[in-house]
């Protein structure tokens, strides 16, 4: 069998453990609030509805990808086409493609650092078959303007990061739901995930308190790891309808 990405990829290591999943999450839920094309996210109404849903498909969308075989995986990446082309034929206008670039350049970004973050640092090799997988993804979409080489990926990162950004209403409305759909306690949380993981641009348009107390929390989560015991600290910061798919990521991976 053919998987879209090989059975010995590290993108298939960092999106197989949910640990990782769940930062790749937090920075994205950063990221979107951020775009300037964050409107396109609010046209159908389903992201301020349900914010945590909508991001966690895209997330979704990402691993079921990454562990397909080819076929379902080019049939997954065409479905997501559709539906963005069924949106922009609603709405009269079309997603720019720096757009659909961004939302690329961000999973490549938060794969590497929340690996690193949670386990250890990364080749450069390992760095370049992560955008090469993503490339394809984007290849598949009939995306323009794809950097050719990662090194070309991480100028044209800087690029998007400084143009593309920018702290709106919809920014601060999807924060404020952010907090309303986890509660206090697991939005603070959230924001100390996000200052772990995010760029600095990031952090800077969205004033992320700079202490970052989760860190030492994170040594002793790695210490829990090895005893085995680290799903209890893990679901104890989930929202409850989160659990089984946080659950059956990691068993896609260790089934694999």
């Amino acid at each position: 069998m053919e998987y879209f990405v090989d059975e010995r990829s590290i993108v298939r290591e960092i999106w197989g453990k949910a640990d990782t999943i769940l930062f790749i999450f937090a920075g994205a839920a950063a990221e979107f609030a951020l775009n300037k094309a964050v409107d396109w996210l609010y046209y159908t109404g389903k992201l301020p509805a349900d914010p945590l849903g909508r991001l966690f498909s895209t997330v979704t969308y990402s691993r079921k990808i990454i562990f397909s075989e080819r076929d379902a995986a080019l049939r997954a990446i065409d479905q997501i086409t559709a539906i963005h082309r069924g949106v922009e034929t609603n709405r009269g206008a079309q997603i720019p493609d720096w757009a659909y670039r961004d939302v690329l350049f961000l999973l490549i970004d938060l794969s590497i650092s929340s690996y690193e973050l949670l386990e250890q640092p990364l080749t450069l090799l390992q760095k370049a078959q992560t955008f090469a997988v993503f490339k394809r993804v984007g290849t598949r979409m009939q995306l323009s303007g794809l950097p050719a080489t990662y090194s070309e990926y991480l100028n044209m990162r800087r690029e998007h990061l400084q143009q593309n950004l920018i702290r709106s209403e919809l920014t601060i409305d999807l924060y404020r739901q952010y907090r309303r759909h986890l509660g206090a306690a697991r939005y603070q949380v959230l924001k100390q995930a996000q200052l772990l993981v995010v760029q600095p641009e990031v952090r800077r348009h969205l004033q992320l308190n700079r202490v970052p107390w989760l860190r030492p929390i994170l040594w002793g989560y790695k210490f829990l790891k090895l005893l085995k015991l680290h799903a209890f600290l893990r679901n104890a910061l989930l929202p409850a309808a989160y659990k089984a798919q946080i659950k059956d990521l990691d068993q896609v991976y260790l089934q694999s």
